[in-house]
């Protein structure tokens, strides 16, 4: 317990930094204006963010407080399988400013710190290979870092110091489709862990003066040692789904899938086993949110230019590699989340051992440079609620309704796999992939040539797989749940992706 202690008592000020309690902000600033909001999210009027009137420095210090009190309480309990009714325990803590006989002194105001389902959250940090005092560690030692470009949700995100989990505040109506979800998501886990689905190791919320602040941890998605060259969220939707101007002024935009469809309209290339794995990672992922009724998800991709960002790459390189050293969470990156232990049949590119340690998976794009891309589903926590289908009704009045984000889940689910491995990810051609050039454009043993059209190009693959030409009474579907034949953009032409 004196490493749960110590960094309790450290906690008590973001940074460790010694100053007088007058100067730090108490957990709700309800006497503060906000300048601006979007949502609960403000801007006081000394600049600094805040959520639900609370400023970020205090909502730092509370939760990093309650994490350490939190993960140090449950280190005591014995490990035991988890059962039903672990899913529906919250635990809750006081934290006077004062100080407590359990608690330590702080000078964020009194605030109270809820746990949700420590038990079964303890057992997911388990499987992800997340050790306790790891888990304190990163998110606790060091003061969290806020992002500045947090996105049109109205959420605050924090990144932890070492950049290995995310911190989000969530509405009560998520926190709570959350906690249902959590027997599901329980049982996915344990049949697979390869999922690009989110990976919750945590809900939590700091309550202040009437007010719930509640907060999930995440894995992170796009490594900050990594620089992006390219943003996307992407949801299989054409309607109104274009980056705005505000949006394309930053540093790095979010782009949608008409940017998309219109800057790449080629498509990313991946290896074949890449591309299957990956297909068929979104397909079961896809079927898991269909069964729970969510909708309006999205693939957050980031793509790091290995060509483009020449020396840069390299030196991003050491960091990543001495974070390494440490214990990092099983599972999380998007290569292992698509691959688990298995990393395929194709031979090594020159740049697959970088993509390793980054955990980016190694792609090109039509001009032939090579990619890595970081991929993951996010916003899950949207079931389709009367009031989802009452927007999805009314937009349908007044636009194709096929086109529209909100929809049915089922469809939602179909469309979004269709767009991701017809339009987005595709197989590589002899043109484009380095490593077919790099066999002087051969053909492996047994391999069949066959005409295939790719973005509207007439152009020659090699069809590797034996079972794309002997079966071919067999869907698309069939074949990749069986993982005899990869998805790729030939294969899937009768039902390719309308475009509205």
């Amino acid at each position: 317990m004196s490493l749960f202690w110590r960094l309790s008592q450290q906690r008590g000020i973001p940074g460790n930094r010694k100053v007088a309690s007058s100067e730090l902000p108490s957990i709700s600033g309800s006497s503060q204006t906000n300048k601006k909001t979007m949502g609960h999210r403000g801007i006081d009027p000394t600049g600094e963010t805040t959520y639900k009137k609370t400023t970020s420095s205090a909502l730092k210090g509370a939760i990093q407080l309650g994490i350490t009190h939190s993960v140090g309480s449950l280190s005591q309990k014995p490990e035991r399988d988890v059962l039903m009714q672990d899913f529906e325990v919250v635990e809750s803590i006081f934290f006077p400013s004062q100080g407590s006989n359990s608690t330590p002194g702080h000078h964020h105001g009194d605030f109270k710190f809820k746990t949700y389902a420590p038990i079964a959250f303890r057992y997911f940090r388990e499987m992800f290979g997340i050790r306790p005092d790891d888990y304190l560690y990163s998110l606790c030692n060091e003061p969290l870092i806020e992002l500045s470009n947090p996105g049109a949700s109205g959420s605050i995100f924090y990144v932890s110091s070492d950049d290995e989990f995310i911190i989000k505040t969530v509405q009560h109506k998520e926190a709570e489709f959350l906690q249902t979800l959590l027997p599901g998501y329980f049982m996915n886990l344990n049949q697979n862990m390869r999922t690009l689905l989110p990976k919750f190791y945590g809900l939590y919320c700091v309550q202040a003066e009437g007010k719930n602040i509640r907060i999930v941890v995440m894995n992170n998605l796009l490594p900050s040692a990594v620089p992006m060259h390219l943003k996307f969220d992407l949801k299989g939707s054409t309607h109104k789904r274009r980056a705005s101007p505000k949006e394309r002024a930053k540093d790095l935009p979010t782009y949608k899938d008409l940017d998309f469809m219109q800057d790449m309209p080629e498509g990313i290339f991946l290896e074949s086993d890449h591309y299957n794995a990956l297909c068929r990672t979104i397909q079961r992922d896809c079927r898991v949110l269909q069964s729970f009724k969510i909708m309006d998800y999205s693939l957050l991709m980031g793509i790091h230019n290995l060509d483009r960002a020449g020396e840069e790459a390299s030196t991003a390189v050491p960091d990543t590699q001495k974070k390494a050293q440490g214990q990092k969470p099983l599972y999380c990156t998007a290569i292992e989340s698509i691959q688990g232990e298995s990393k395929g049949n194709t031979s090594p590119q020159p740049y697959e051992s970088t993509s390793t340690d980054m955990g980016g998976i190694p792609a090109f794009n039509s001009k032939g440079e090579k990619l890595l891309v970081f991929i993951g589903i996010i916003d899950i926590l949207q079931s389709y609620r009367l009031v989802k289908k009452l927007e999805h009704s009314w937009k349908a009045l007044l636009h194709d309704g096929d086109t529209v984000s909100v929809h049915r889940p089922s469809f939602y689910a179909d469309r979004f796999q269709k767009f991701m491995c017809n339009t987005v990810f595709k197989k590589p051609t002899l043109k484009t992939s380095p490593s077919k050039k790099s066999r002087g454009g051969t053909v492996g043993t047994g391999g069949k040539k066959s005409n295939i059209s790719v973005s509207g190009l007439s152009q020659q693959q090699s069809l590797p797989v034996a079972a794309e030409q002997t079966q071919p009474q067999q869907t698309t579907a069939q074949l990749c749940s069986s993982g005899a034949v990869s998805l790729s953009p030939d294969t899937q032409g009768d039902s390719g992706m309308r475009r509205h």
